[in-house]
C-alpha cells in the first residue's frame, strides 16, 4: 500500500475514535437539558398536602346565656326607707311612707288577726302584700288624706283582692274622719307608728291547746311583733307564725311554760309562765318600749 494511503486510513481511524470518546463521555454526564426537564415535570412530589380548610357559611353559635325570671314579688310604694332601728321589720318598717287608697267596710275590729270584738272603732284591715301573712296584725298605722285630716288605726283584718297594694279598708267611723263616704275611696299616704297609750300585752292559748299541742296569741302589743320563743327545757324554742297570728309548738314543747316576745325594734320581753287556758286572755304586766 502506499505510503500516503496509510497515512489517510490512519487518520481516519483517529477521528472515529475521538468521536466515540466524546459520545460515551456526554452519556455518563447525564441528560439533556430538555430532558432532564422533562422528567421532572413527570417525577412525584413526595411531602405532606397543605390544605386551606373551607370557610363556614353559617352564622356562629350564639353564645350560651343564664337567664334569671324576673322577681314576682310587689314592692310598696315609699318615699323614704325604712329606720334601720327596726332590723326585725317586714314590709311595713318605721320611717316609710306608704301610697294608697282608703275604703270602708262594716267592721267589729275581728277578722284574720284573730282578735276579740272591740268597741273601738279605729281599726282597719290591710292588703294581702303589706298584710305580709299576719306580720301586720296589731300594728298602728297612722293614715293622712289631702288637707290634712288624718286618723290612726289598729290593724285587725285581712284586706283581699280586689284591695290593692297600699290600700286600707277602714272602720267606717275611722273612714269618716278622711272624708265623705259618699266619695268611696280617698287616696291617701300611711306610715307605721307606735302607739303612745297601750295597755299590758296579754297572752292567749289557742282554742284545743294542751302539753302536747298549742298555740299562742299576743295581744295588745305597741309595737308589731317579729317573733316568739318558749322556754323548752334549758333552752329557748322559736316557733313559727301561722297567717292566722298564732304561734304553733306542734310537739307541746313550751306549752305552758316561759315566753319571749320580741318586737321590729328588738326589744325582747320575758314573760313568766303562765298556765294552759284555751281560749283565755291572760295579762304579762309587760309592754315594749315606744319609738
Amino acid at each position: 500500500m502506499p505510503k500516503r494511503a496509510v497515512i489517510v486510513s490512519l487518520v481516519a481511524l483517529l477521528v472515529v475514535a475521538t468521536a466515540v470518546v466524546v459520545l460515551v463521555v456526554t452519556r455518563a454526564a447525564g441528560p439533556a437539558p430538555a430532558e432532564a426537564a422533562n422528567r421532572a415535570d413527570a417525577a412525584p412530589v413526595i411531602g405532606t398536602a397543605v390544605t386551606t380548610p373551607p370557610v363556614s357559611t353559617s352564622p356562629p353559635s350564639p353564645s350560651a346565656t343564664t337567664t334569671t325570671p324576673a322577681s314576682s314579688s310587689v314592692t310598696a310604694p315609699t318615699s323614704a326607707a325604712g329606720s334601720a332601728d327596726a332590723p326585725l321589720a317586714g314590709r311595713i318598717k318605721p320611717g316609710a311612707s306608704h301610697s294608697g287608697v282608703a275604703t270602708f267596710y262594716d267592721t267589729d275590729g275581728t277578722g284574720a288577726c284573730g282578735y276579740d270584738a272591740s268597741p273601738d272603732p279605729l281599726n282597719a284591715a290591710m292588703n294581702v302584700a303589706d298584710f305580709e301573712g299576719s306580720q301586720a296584725c296589731g300594728a298602728y298605722v297612722e293614715v293622712h288624706a289631702a288637707g290634712g285630716a288624718s286618723v290612726t288605726v289598729r290593724i285587725t283584718n285581712l284586706c283581699p283582692a280586689p284591695c290593692r297594694v297600699g290600700q286600707l279598708d277602714l272602720n267606717p267611723k275611722a273612714f269618716d274622719r278622711l272624708g265623705a263616704r259618699v266619695r268611696g275611696e280617698i287616696p291617701v299616704t300611711w306610715k307605721l307608728v307606735s302607739q303612745p297609750s297601750a295597755k299590758q300585752i296579754s297572752l292567749r292559748y289557742k282554742e284545743g291547746s294542751s302539753q302536747y299541742w298549742c298555740g299562742i296569741q299576743v295581744l295588745d302589743h305597741r309595737n308589731p311583733v317579729a317573733r316568739l320563743e318558749v322556754r323548752a327545757g334549758s333552752s329557748w324554742k322559736r316557733l313559727q307564725r301561722t297567717d292566722y297570728n298564732y304561734f304553733l309548738s306542734e310537739n307541746g314543747a313550751g306549752c305552758g311554760g316561759a315566753v319571749a316576745v320580741t318586737d321590729i325594734y328588738g326589744e325582747r320581753l320575758v314573760i313568766d309562765a303562765l298556765p294552759v287556758k284555751a281560749g283565755v286572755s291572760q295579762p304579762a304586766n309587760r309592754q315594749f318600749a315606744q319609738h
